[in-house]
């Protein structure tokens, strides 16, 4: 059994913000495997599924970002879970938007979601999986009003198709390892689809 977080904030104001990349990602993996994330436990909403026959339970924590690590924690105990059996996706400032990577380990980044949990769980030795979004063009604007702020339409194009890979680097991490899924994914960068043009002369 896997247990795969995506870190956000709960609330329709923050839906389509760039620090909801986790709860976005975790969003298209249920679709993708038909399940729903609307259970309402340990602080989080859970949906669990199964991905190449090993059963995943998907989590978006509920306690806003900086209490991220008290859900984690709660479903860790719950389902007897080593550390290795969690991976928590999240968005990082420090990659370009649309890029990927995956780690076995390793700090925060400066990530408070993260800083919870590895503070809460007292381990930093699980798998995560960092979706970029970049940083703001003007250094004016304040970390938190840049991760707080709505998606652009340039960055959604981007995140879509990151994503979706993300989807798929998820699949690849429960089937065959966290070491594939860097050695496959960690190397490619989301690139957006280009419109079609209406021009038919």
């Amino acid at each position: 059994m896997k247990l795969i977080v995506g870190l956000g904030n709960p609330g329709r104001e923050y839906a389509m913000t760039r620090h909801n990349v986790g709860f976005i990602t975790v969003e298209r993996l249920a679709e993708k495997l038909g399940v729903t994330v609307t259970e309402k436990r340990f602080n989080a909403l859970i949906g669990q599924g199964r991905i190449n026959g090993e059963k995943v339970i998907l989590a978006k924590p509920q306690t806003y970002m900086n209490l991220s690590g008290e859900a984690v924690s709660a479903m860790l105990n719950w389902y007897k879970l080593d550390v290795a059996d969690l991976l928590v996706i999240y968005d990082d400032m420090d990659l370009p938007c649309g890029q990927l990577r995956l780690r076995p380990g390793g700090g925060t980044g400066g990530h408070r979601g993260m800083e919870s949990i590895i503070i809460t769980i007292g381990e930093d030795s699980f798998p995560r999986l960092r979706v970029g979004i970049g940083k703001p063009a003007l250094a004016r604007f304040a970390t938190a009003d840049f991760v707080l702020g709505r998606i652009s339409e340039d960055e959604a194009d981007l995140l879509r198709e990151a994503i979706d890979l993300a989807v798929e680097a998820i699949g690849c991490i429960v089937r065959e390892g966290i070491n594939q899924a860097m050695n496959q994914y960690n190397r490619k960068k989301a690139v957006p689809i280009p419109p079609v043009s209406s021009d038919t002369s």
